[in-house]
C-alpha cells in the first residue's frame, strides 16, 4: 500500500507546531522602485528584508536591507532604463534613474497650488512641502502677482506668520509652526511689500519627501521642477519667477538657475558660500565650530516625525497631515552629513564640486544681485571668489559690506534688492514702498536689536519707463563695496556704511598688489630688510577658542557691539609685525596673502595669519583672517599674487629647512587711516573669529615654527586700490559692524 503523499491541514498544523515540517515563508513585499536624478530608492519594501539594484545588465550596483520605514536609496548611479530592485531575490518594477533632462511641460502644468500648504509633486515622484502666500490682503482673484520663491531645508514651509514666530521667540517660547528667523525675505517681506510668495522645503527635511542629501543632484534638479510648476500658475504675473534668500536660501540658487529652468526671471543670493569645502575645511582644517554644528542640525532635522525632524512636522502629523507623515518614508536613508564632509579633506572633487555654487556659476544666465559681509561669521567671507565665475554674465552686480552674516540684508543693500526685484521679476518700475520701509526697520531691531537707517524705496520711482529703471540700474556699478558699516548715520554699531566704491570686477582692475616684508623687530616694511628668522611655539590652547561663545547660528555677532573676549598674542605662542605709521590712507578691497619661508619642528603645523589696523589712539581693529594647514601648502596653476587657490589634492609634509607656504587670507575691504599702522600676526589658528573652530591638534607649546625675514624671505601681500582715499573720518573702534576691538599689545618679538 502507497504512503499517503498529502497531509490532511490538522496533521500539517501538527506538525508545524513540533517542527517536524518547515513553515513556508511569505512572499517579501518588493515595494515600489523608483528613479531619481542619479539615484534610485524603493518604499513600501519589507523591512529589514535584504535588497540589491540591479541595472540593466543585471549587475549588482548596490545592495543593503530596507530600514524600518520600509525603505532603501542607492545614490551615484549612471542614468538609464532597466533597474530594479531585488528584494530576497523577489524581482521588483523596472524604473529609468533620471539625468538632468527637464520632463514633459504637463509635469507643472497639470499641478495647481493654492494659498497654504501644498505639496508639489518632483520628476521623480517625491513631494515637497510648499506655502505659499499671496501679497496682504489679497486673493486669488486679484491677480496675477509678481512672484518669488525661496527653496531652503531649513523650517522653511511651516504654516503661520514669521513675524509672530519672531515675536514668541523673544519669550523663549518660539511659535513652532512659524518659519525660522533666516526666511524673513520669502516668509514675511515679500508678501508685505506685494509679491506673492511660495517657500519650498527641501526634500528629506520638514514635511518634504525624499531623503536629505546636502545639495545632491535630487536636490539641485528639485529647484528646477518647483520653479517651472510655480511659474505655471495661473496667478503668477508673466509666468515668471525669481529666486530670493539669505544664507541656506541664498546657497540654493546659484545651483538651481545652473540648470537653466526657462521660468526663471532673476535670483538674489545673500550670504552665501562658493564651495563647501571652503567653509568645511579653512585652509585645510576641519572647521569644528559653525560648520560642525550646522551639519549637526541638518541630521536632526532629516531624522523622521513625528519623534523628530522639525518643529512643525511633529505639530502638522499629529493633527492629521497624512502627506506629511508619509514622505518621512525615506529619512533613514540620509547619509551621515558629518561623515561626508569630514572625510574629505582633500576635497574630492565627486564629493564638492556639483554641491558648490562656484560650480554652478557660469551656467547662470539670468540677472544676479549678489550680497555678503565680509566677516561673515557663519559661511565666511571667500564667499567673493564666485564673482569671476560669473565673467560671462553681464547683468551681474555685486554688494559687498563689512559686518556679519545678516549684513547682507542691511537697509543699503535692501534698497537696492526691492530696486532688482521689481524691475527683474515684476517688469515694473520700482514703486515707493512705505510698507518695505517700516517694516525693514521692525525686522533689524528684533532680529539684530541694531539701530538702521531706513531704506530708500524711492530711488528710481520716478524713472519714466521700466527700461529707464532698468538703465539705472544696470549702470550702476558691478561691484559696490560699502565701507565703515555700523559707522554711519544709525550711530555706534548700527546698520548703515557711511560711504561706498564702486569697482569693476573683483579683482578689480584697480587694484595693485602691494608688498610688506615682514621684518627683524616685528617690522612690516615695503623694503626687505636684513635676512634672518624667528621662531615661535604656536599653541590653540594659548587663547579662547572665539571672540564670543559662538558656534552655532545665532544673533549675537548681530548685536550693535556684540560682547567680544579678542585676547592679545601671549608669550611666544604667536608673532606680529607692524608697519610704520601711514602716511596716506591705504584702501583695501580683495583677498590677500602672506607668503612664507617656514620650517618646523613637527611634519605638520596649523597656522593662523591676522591683518588689523593699530590706530593712532592705540586701539586695533580686526580686519580678516586666514588659515592654512601645512601639508595642503602647494598652490595650483591659478594661483595669483593675491590669491593662492590650491586643489587640496596632493598633500604633503614638511621638508627639511624652509619651504614656501601661502596662507590665503579671506577677502576684505578696509581703509587703513594715515596715521594708523597696519599689522599680520600668525599664531595657531583660533582666537580671532566669533562662531569658526577649527580641528587643529594641541601642541602643548611643543612644536616650534620658524620664519625667514627679509630679502626672500616672507611677506604680506595686500590688495590696494590705486589712488583710492576714504571716503569718511577714522570711526571709532568699537561699533565696526563684524570687527572687533582691543587695546594693541606688541607682540613678544615688538611686532
Amino acid at each position: 500500500m502507497r504512503p499517503y503523499r498529502r497531509l490532511t491541514p490538522l496533521l500539517a498544523l501538527l506538525l508545524i507546531a513540533l517542527g517536524a515540517v518547515p513553515a513556508a515563508h511569505a512572499a517579501p513585499d518588493t515595494g515600489t522602485g523608483q528613479g531619481s536624478v542619479t539615484a534610485a530608492y524603493i518604499r513600501g519594501a519589507t523591512p529589514g528584508a535584504g535588497v540589491e539594484l540591479l541595472d540593466a545588465n543585471e549587475r549588482i550596483v548596490g545592495r543593503g536591507s530596507v530600514d524600518r520605514l520600509g525603505s532603501f536609496l542607492v545614490r551615484d548611479l549612471r542614468p538609464g532604463d532597466g533597474y530594479r530592485f531585488r528584494v530576497e531575490g523577489v524581482r521588483g518594477n523596472s524604473f529609468r534613474v533620471l539625468d538632468g533632462t527637464a520632463p514633459p511641460q504637463s509635469q507643472y502644468d497639470e499641478q495647481r497650488l493654492q494659498p497654504g500648504m501644498n505639496y508639489v509633486r518632483m520628476r521623480d515622484g517625491i513631494t515637497l512641502a510648499a506655502f505659499v502666500r499671496l501679497p496682504f490682503g489679497k486673493t486669488l482673484a486679484d491677480g496675477p502677482f509678481p512672484t518669488v520663491v525661496e527653496y531652503s531645508g531649513y523650517q522653511t514651509a511651516a504654516p503661520n506668520p514669521l513675524v509672530l514666530g519672531a515675536a514668541t521667540g523673544l519669550l523663549k517660547a518660539r511659535d513652532p509652526l512659524a518659519p525660522a528667523n533666516g526666511l524673513v525675505l520669502g516668509a514675511e517681506l515679500a508678501p508685505d511689500i506685494g509679491f506673492a510668495s511660495v517657500s519650498v522645503q527641501m526634500r528629506g527635511s520638514g514635511c518634504s519627501g525624499g531623503a536629505y542629501d546636502l545639495f545632491d543632484y535630487p536636490t539641485v534638479y528639485d529647484g528646477y521642477d518647483i520653479v517651472e510648476t510655480v511659474a505655471a500658475q495661473p496667478w503668477v504675473a508673466g509666468h515668471k519667477v525669481g529666486l530670493v534668500g539669505i544664507s541656506y536660501s541664498g546657497i540654493s540658487q546659484i545651483a538651481v538657475a545652473g540648470t537653466e529652468p526657462p521660468s526663471l526671471a532673476a535670483i538674489a543670493p545673500m550670504s552665501l558660500t562658493e564651495d563647501l569645502h571652503s567653509t568645511g575645511f579653512p585652509g585645510g582644517i576641519f572647521n569644528t565650530g559653525f560648520a560642525d554644528t550646522w551639519l549637526t542640525e541638518r541630521q536632526a532635522d532629516a531624522t523622521p516625525g513625528p519623534d523628530g525632524g522639525q518643529p512643525y512636522v511633529r505639530q502638522l502629523i499629529q493633527r492629521g497631515d497624512q502627506e506629511c507623515a508619509a514622505n518621512q518614508s525615506l529619512r533613514l536613508q540620509t547619509p551621515s552629513l558629518r561623515q561626508l564632509v569630514a572625510d574629505n579633506p582633500e576635497r574630492n572633487p565627486e564629493v564638492f564640486d556639483h554641491r558648490s555654487p562656484s560650480t554652478w556659476a557660469p551656467k547662470v544666465r539670468v540677472p544676479v544681485l549678489l550680497t555678503g559681509a565680509l566677516q561673515d561669521e557663519q559661511v565666511g567671507p571667500q564667499w567673493t571668489r564666485i564673482i569671476d565665475r560669473f565673467d560671462a554674465n553681464p547683468d551681474v552686480w555685486v554688494r559687498m559690506i563689512n559686518g556679519a552674516h545678516f549684513d547682507s540684508l542691511g537697509p543699503q543693500i535692501l534698497s537696492q534688492w526691492w530696486e532688482f526685484l521689481n524691475i527683474f521679476v515684476a517688469e515694473r518700475v520700482p514703486p515707493p514702498s512705505p510698507a518695505l520701509e517700516a517694516l525693514s526697520t521692525v525686522m533689524y531691531a528684533a532680529i539684530t536689536r541694531s539701530p538702521a537707517v531706513r531704506v530708500d524705496s524711492t530711488r528710481l520711482a520716478g524713472s519714466p519707463s521700466v527700461s529707464a529703471a532698468k538703465a539705472a540700474f544696470a549702470n550702476s556699478p558691478r561691484v559696490e563695496v560699502f565701507y565703515d558699516n555700523g559707522a554711519g548715520a544709525a550711530g555706534a554699531g548700527g546698520l548703515a556704511a557711511p560711504w561706498s566704491l564702486g569697482l569693476d570686477g573683483w579683482p578689480s582692475s584697480r587694484i595693485v598688489p602691494t608688498t610688506w616684508h615682514l621684518g627683524a623687530g616685528g617690522a612690516l616694511s615695503t623694503e626687505p630688510g636684513a635676512v634672518e628668522s624667528i621662531s615661535f611655539r604656536p599653541d590653540p590652547a594659548a587663547r579662547p577658542a572665539g571672540t564670543l561663545d559662538v558656534v552655532g547660528p545665532s544673533d549675537i555677532p548681530w548685536q550693535p557691539i556684540p560682547p567680544y573676549n579678542w585676547t592679545p598674542l601671549p608669550g611666544d605662542a604667536g608673532i606680529g609685525f607692524t608697519s610704520p605709521v601711514l602716511d596716506h590712507d591705504v584702501v583695501t578691497a580683495g583677498p590677500a596673502s602672506l607668503d612664507l619661508q617656514l620650517s618646523s619642528t613637527a611634519p605638520v603645523t596649523d597656522l593662523q595669519a591676522t591683518v588689523t589696523e593699530v590706530r593712532p589712539d592705540g586701539r586695533e581693529t580686526y580686519v580678516a583672517s586666514g588659515y592654512l594647514r601645512s601639508s595642503y601648502r602647494a598652490v595650483d596653476a591659478n594661483a595669483t599674487e593675491l590669491q593662492p587657490i590650491r586643489s587640496y589634492r596632493n598633500p604633503a609634509d614638511l621638508s627639511p629647512g624652509f619651504n614656501g607656504a601661502r596662507i590665503s587670507i579671506d577677502p576684505m575691504a578696509h581703509a587703513f587711516r594715515a596715521g594708523s599702522r597696519i599689522r599680520v600676526t600668525l599664531t595657531a589658528p583660533g582666537g580671532d573669529r566669533t562662531s569658526w573652530r577649527f580641528d587643529t591638534p594641541a601642541t602643548n607649546g611643543l612644536v616650534v615654527d620658524t620664519i625667514q625675514l627679509g630679502a626672500g624671505g616672507s611677506a604680506l601681500v595686500l590688495p590696494v586700490i590705486s589712488g583710492a582715499v576714504a571716503g569718511a573720518p577714522l570711526p571709532a573702534c568699537d561699533g565696526l559692524r563684524g570687527q572687533p576691538c582691543r587695546a594693541y599689545a606688541p607682540a613678544f618679538n615688538g611686532g
